[in-house]
Order: structure tokens, then C-alpha cells, then sequence
């Protein structure tokens, strides 16, 4: 029999959903020594609260966090609020015992991220876990191009590329939502897309960011209110009312990495057509390796010597693949939604075995690290160093 493990999502717009569903599915196919039980969700919009918790199987829904986290009958805390809350709520939660699972980025500024690496730090000493919610490593042709690295199979790192594009914010009369203002998201393209971006780029590599040189861009600068509705100062929106824009629609960036692979990199939400087009490519001194977003289920590689004709299509759905063996036949594809229960599987598994889940706090320490270098960059429009300080070496 699996142990319980009392969840409880903080959060319920898009990424709360989908927490959710993923909490469902890993609650359906898990056979490890903790099983996932919805204890609570909680959001801020009481009309909802009540729908989504039955959607999605929890036991109740509140509108007060801070009583949640407090509450004996929760385990786990997974934070899916904006990043302004991330930190008060993962503080909260840590210091009342209990294990976090915070979404990406870790916080809204560089001192923040160090608070809640240090805190997770010192928890974890006692035995209580923090992992950051970055899914894309949860793919499996993710985990297959990391092993190849890993293996010295591309041989020595020397250029890698990477841009995540969506086309969401194109349209210039999109509404002022919580995404567009500095208080509460902290950034735009570069916290939203540009982290998952980092995040790989370490993750595959096994390299740290040693400098960065970026600019970014808001297009857009003023954008409507939806009408009757409160905008981000808290008045009322008229017809035709606007408000600014206050953070970035798209960053280009510059790198190099600690053993000198150069980096290219790119993020934005204004990029007709795309919907959510995220693409690595490594280049090194053996082989190559690429991998697209929209394509999830492959990975193209090419190693030097072994073919004329270029990459290599390599379907990453067998039995032997990382987290394939509690799936479906070879051919039969996975989703989007099954990187959520991978992580939640890893997350608990580590939680069982009583080590540190990854990425832990320490990661998501460095990937804001690298954002906020290139936020330093944007306005000097210099070469920055990345601020290591308080980054797991």
C-alpha cells in the first residue's frame, strides 16, 4: 500500500489546472511508495473555487492560503500564483513543515530567489523538500538529449541555440492581464518563456551561464482594460480605457557558458504563428542534437561519421526511454500534459527516498541568476557578468 500525500494547489488559472489534472493522472498511474490525495485548492475567485475543486477531485477549496499551509491534513504545497506571491507563500509553507513544489520562475527578483533557496536549504536539512516547477526536463527526448551530453556523445559543447516563441500578444487589443505588469509577474517573455529556456540550456549542457549580453522589447506599450473590471491600478475600466504595459514582450540574449560554449537565445510572445514554438539545438566537436517542442515525442541527432544524410530522426517513445515504461506501445505519443506527472512522479519519489528532488530551489536560484543578468544587460546594453552569489557551485 502507498502512503498518502496530502496535496494542496495553491492557484487556480491556467497553470493551477493544470497542476491539477496532472495531480489526477499521476494519482492514476502511479505505483510508488507515495500516492497523491487532493487535500485543498485554493484561489482567490470564490465563484470558481467550488467548480474546479469537483473538476478535479479535491476533498475541499479555500480562498485563504495562509490557514492552507498551516493545515495539518497537507502534506505538500504546490504554488501556482503569480511570482509576487511565490516567495511570502514557499516561505510560509517551509517554515510550517511542509514539502513545495513552486512554479517557474522561483520569484520575481535575484533577492528573492536567494531568501528561498537559503530557506529550502535549511529545510531540507530537516527533512522537508522544495522542487521548482520547470516540466520541459519531464520530456522524455529532453531526458534522452541530457544523457547523450552526459555521455560525451556531441563531444566538446560549442555553440548552443534556443528560442521559445508564442504568438499570443500579437494582437494588440489583448487585454491588460496580470502577465503584463511588473508587480505581479516581474517580467514578461523573459520570467514567462525565457526561464524555461535557462533552464534547459543548464539542464542539457551540465553548464553553468557565466555572462550574458541581451536586449528587450515592449512593443505593445498600452494595452485595454476589460471593460467593468478593476485594471492593475484598481480602478474601474471605462469603455476604451487602457493601461500600460509595464514589462517586456520579447528578450534576445548573448552567452557564454562556464567551459566556453557560446549561446544564443531568444524569447517572445509576439511571434505570428507560433503557438508555443520551444526549440534546442546543442553543436559540438562529435555531434549535434535538436529538439522542438511542437515535436515532443522526437529528437533529431547527428553524429559525426555515422551518416552522410544528415540528422537522424530518433523517436523517443520506447519502454526503455526515461518515463515511457508506465505508458502506452512504441509509436503511441505522449503530451504535454504527461510532463506535469512525470514531475510529480520524480517529485514524489524523491520525497519517499528522502533526498533532494530536482530541480530544487539551488537551480531555480540560478536560472534567476542568468535573468536577471539579462535584465542588468538590457539597460546597460553591456556584457553582464551572471551574480553567483548563493548559487549551489
Amino acid at each position: 500500500m502507498s502512503e498518502a500525500l496530502r496535496v494542496a494547489v495553491i492557484g487556480q488559472g491556467f497553470m493551477g489546472r493544470a497542476h491539477g489534472l496532472g495531480w489526477v493522472r499521476a494519482a492514476a498511474v502511479g505505483d510508488g511508495p507515495l500516492a497523491p490525495e487532493l487535500a485543498v485548492l485554493c484561489g482567490r475567485d470564490r465563484g470558481a473555487l467550488e467548480a474546479n475543486a469537483r473538476r478535479y477531485g479535491f476533498a475541499e477549496w479555500s480562498d485563504d492560503w495562509a490557514g492552507v499551509v498551516q493545515r495539518d491534513d497537507v502534506d505538500l504545497v504546490d504554488i501556482c500564483t503569480p511570482g509576487a506571491s511565490h516567495a511570502e507563500i514557499a516561505l510560509g509553507a517551509l517554515a510550517a513543515g511542509k514539502h513545495v513544489l513552486c512554479e517557474k520562475p522561483l520569484a520575481n527578483t535575484l533577492g528573492e530567489a536567494r531568501s528561498l533557496a537559503r530557506a529550502a536549504e535549511e529545510a531540507a536539512a530537516r527533512g522537508v523538500f522544495a522542487c521548482v516547477g520547470f516540466n520541459y526536463r519531464r520530456v522524455p527526448a529532453v531526458a534522452v538529449a541530457r544523457r547523450l551530453v552526459a555521455e560525451g556523445r556531441v563531444g566538446d559543447l560549442r555553440h548552443v541555440r534556443a528560442a521559445y516563441l508564442q504568438d499570443w500578444l500579437v494582437d494588440p487589443s489583448f487585454p491588460l492581464t496580470w502577465r503584463l505588469d511588473s508587480g505581479q509577474a516581474g517580467s514578461g517573455a523573459l520570467g514567462d518563456l525565457l526561464a524555461h529556456v535557462v533552464d534547459l540550456v543548464r539542464f542539457v549542457s551540465g553548464d553553468e551561464f557565466a555572462e550574458v549580453a541581451s536586449v528587450l522589447e515592449t512593443f505593445v506599450k498600452e494595452r485595454p482594460l476589460a471593460s467593468g473590471e478593476a485594471g492593475l491600478s484598481g480602478t474601474k475600466a471605462s469603455s476604451g480605457a487602457k493601461g500600460p504595459v509595464t514589462v517586456d514582450d520579447a528578450c534576445a540574449a548573448l552567452g557564454r557558458l562556464g567551459r566556453g560554449a557560446m549561446v544564443t537565445m531568444e524569447a517572445t510572445r509576439m511571434a505570428l504563428g507560433r503557438k508555443n514554438g520551444l526549440v534546442l539545438e546543442l553543436y559540438g566537436t562529435s555531434g549535434s542534437l535538436r529538439f522542438d517542442l511542437e515535436r515532443l515525442n522526437e529528437l533529431l541527432v547527428y553524429e559525426a561519421g555515422a551518416s552522410r544524410e544528415g540528422f537522424s530522426r530518433v523517436l523517443v517513445t520506447n519502454p526503455d526511454d526515461p518515463y515511457l515504461s508506465q505508458w502506452w506501445p512504441p509509436g503511441h505519443v505522449l503530451g504535454w500534459e504527461h510532463t506535469f506527472v512525470h514531475e510529480f512522479e520524480d517529485l514524489m519519489a524523491a520525497i519517499a527516498e528522502h533526498r533532494q528532488p530536482e530541480p530544487s530551489f539551488a537551480d531555480g536560484l540560478a536560472t534567476q541568476a542568468v535573468l536577471d543578468a539579462v535584465s542588468r544587460s538590457a539597460n546597460t546594453r553591456g556584457w553582464e557578468k551572471v551574480d553567483t552569489k548563493g548559487v549551489a557551485k
